[in-house]
């Protein structure tokens, strides 16, 4: 996270930084990033960069979590549009999604992103979500869910249900880049996957 030294800036300044760092990203992966590149692009010292952040990884993740937290915002923002319609909501948001990566300043930052996924960057995208603690801030949108069509007897299932989407969509998303799939490819892929999911594997 940022020191506060980053906070104390002007936003003016701060967007400027965090500007130069996602082209930097957009450029090469993390591990090949350069700080030097992106005190370059921002103009500043490299003594200043640290002072705002500890390293480049610190600057990355910021910008991820600064992501994953308004998408998530979006996803609450759809599912109280399609009255707590937990499947039709997630089509949406997944369609959003796509949207956001086509646009030229964020496909290759995402697609530099998705396709260097490890444990760390998919626990920024989805912000904790599979972790038990992260338990407490997913029951604040719980209430906004419309589970009278689900097969669940409790909230905990619930959270197991949208952990699962959740980790279906991941999957689809990094598609998306490693195949080079258009978006409505993805689109149809995805919502059969949810369609096989809300059906159900066994047949009784």
């Amino acid at each position: 996270m940022p020191k506060p030294t980053f906070l104390n800036l002007s936003k003016e300044k701060q967007e400027g930084l965090l500007k130069a760092a996602k082209k930097e990203f957009s450029r090469v992966p993390l591990n090949e990033a350069s700080i030097s590149n992106i005190i370059k692009d921002a103009g500043i010292p490299r003594g200043s960069f640290y002072q705002y952040f500890e390293d480049k990884e610190d600057v990355f993740y910021f910008l991820l979590d600064e992501h994953s937290t308004r998408n998530n915002e979006r996803f609450i923002s759809i599912l109280k549009m399609n009255e707590g319609d937990l499947f039709q909501s997630f089509i949406d948001w997944f369609k959003s999604i796509l949207i956001t990566f086509e646009e030229q300043e964020n496909r290759q930052y995402f697609k530099n992103t998705f396709l260097n996924m490890n444990y760390r960057i998919e626990k920024a995208i989805t912000q904790n979500i599979y972790e038990e603690k992260a338990k407490s801030r997913f029951m604040g949108i719980i209430h906004s869910i419309n589970s009278e069509n689900l097969n669940v007897q409790n909230e905990e299932e619930l959270h197991h249900i949208f952990k699962i989407m959740t980790a279906v969509m991941i999957r689809n998303l990094v598609s998306v880049f490693a195949r080079e799939i258009h978006t409505n490819d993805a689109m149809k892929a995805f919502s059969l996957e949810l369609d096989l999911l809300k059906r159900g594997f066994y047949k009784k």
